[in-house]
């Protein structure tokens, strides 16, 4: 019987010839962002058979699996060449019971060893979303199997009935590709493909934009704005150059984001609770409102705000586990004001400011943001 790896060990992608992906694929900020950056990287992507692809569902973004029949004989790695920094959780399911474990954080263009030794399991089940600095929650992927979590590692040996501190997620099942050198792979991809290198590159695109640097488009294509963008960033953050080829790059890069800027817009969460926020934007003729993003405690986060907009807007508010508004003496514990604006429970994003109810939102009052210094920190903190 095949053991479940320790979610700490990781080892580095290699080119394995096998084409399994479960993607995210481009979406606005609300969820996540692109751009990463590499020195005269302009590389054509592979073609791909369409034959063998599973579509499924995840927030503002489609869904690909690839994958054919291979015996589970050996080692199953997930490789990420995805523009995200994600983490993945994995069901064993063996006739008498279904068991997971998690979580596996996959940087981009990295692999993780998720299962060791032979596997003697009837299927294996995949559940997989961006860490939080990307924004929004993902949505449920359209799995049909609903397998318990926890918010921290964890190892379920019943996981088909949920207990105290933990949560149903929809899982996926997967049938890996046997690569050349014996083990099990399933890749992690979007829509647009991306080899190794041009996902690495995406990923450090994207998490430009998150921290307010202009590295669009996010499309794992190196170039002179990208390259700018990094180094500005990497100066202003006070980085040295020679952290991009360093393996911990993504965590340096992501901590580096969720920390106070100078420009922008910037929240940061100084409460022990989750909290989801909503940013508008106002440039004259439109009002646009979108959301949700999650900001972690003791975090901070850039919202994508684009062009010159006359004015911001903000709304937060803390939830719990289950993301039920948490309550401070009997009243919602948010930061907000009194600009009516249009919300959703779900992922967002909407130019329709009116009648908020007839399109299906909730009015909600935000506060405007002073931006005049160029940029701006909102604190969210316990009364």
């Amino acid at each position: 019987m095949m053991a479940l790896t320790n979610p700490s060990a990781a080892v580095m992608a290699g080119l394995v010839p096998a084409i399994h992906a479960l993607l995210y694929g481009r979406q606005k900020h609300v969820d996540a962002r692109d751009k990463p950056g590499h020195d005269g990287v302009k590389l054509r992507r592979p073609l791909r058979s369409s034959s063998t692809r599973l579509l499924m569902a995840l927030p503002a973004a489609a869904t690909s699996f690839f994958f054919s029949s291979a015996p589970a004989l050996a080692d199953l790695k997930l490789c990420n060449r995805m523009s995200y920094v994600v983490e993945a959780a994995i069901g064993i399911d063996d006739k008498a019971a279904t068991a997971t474990r998690g979580w596996f954080r996959i940087d981009p263009a990295t692999c993780r060893v998720v299962v060791h030794g032979t596997l003697a399991a009837d299927r294996i089940l995949l559940h997989a979303s961006a860490l939080g600095v990307y924004g929004a929650s993902p949505l449920p992927q359209n799995g049909r199997d609903t397998l318990c979590v926890a918010p921290a590692d964890f190892v379920i040996a019943a996981a088909r009935q949920c207990r105290a501190g933990q949560t149903a997620a929809p899982f996926t099942q997967i049938t890996p590709t046997q690569a050349d050198d014996g083990n099990l792979v399933a890749y992690l991809a979007e829509d647009s493909e991306y080899d190794d290198e041009q996902a690495r590159l995406a990923a450090i695109q994207r998490l430009l934009v998150i921290a307010g640097y202009d590295a669009a488009p996010i499309d794992g294509v190196d170039g002179p704005k990208t390259q700018g963008a990094l180094a500005a960033f990497l100066k202003n953050r006070g980085l040295s150059a020679d952290i991009v080829s360093q393996p911990n790059f993504f965590t340096t890069m992501i901590d580096a984001v969720q920390s106070p800027s100078a420009t922008g817009l910037t929240w940061c969460n100084d409460t022990p609770h989750k909290v989801m926020a909503a940013v508008a934007s106002d440039d004259g003729k439109a009002v646009v409102s979108r959301g949700w993003y999650r900001i972690d405690p003791g975090k901070c986060l850039h919202p994508d705000v684009t062009g010159q907009p006359k004015q911001i807007f903000s709304f937060a508010e803390a939830v719990d586990a289950e993301n039920r508004t948490i309550k401070y003496k009997d009243r919602p514990l948010n930061w907000g004001g009194t600009k009516q604006l249009c919300t959703r429970e779900n992922k967002f994003e909407t130019t329709e400011q009116g009648d908020c109810g007839s399109g299906g939102f909730a009015a909600t009052g935000f506060a405007p943001v002073d931006m005049a210094s160029g940029g701006k920190t909102l604190r969210f903190a316990m009364p």
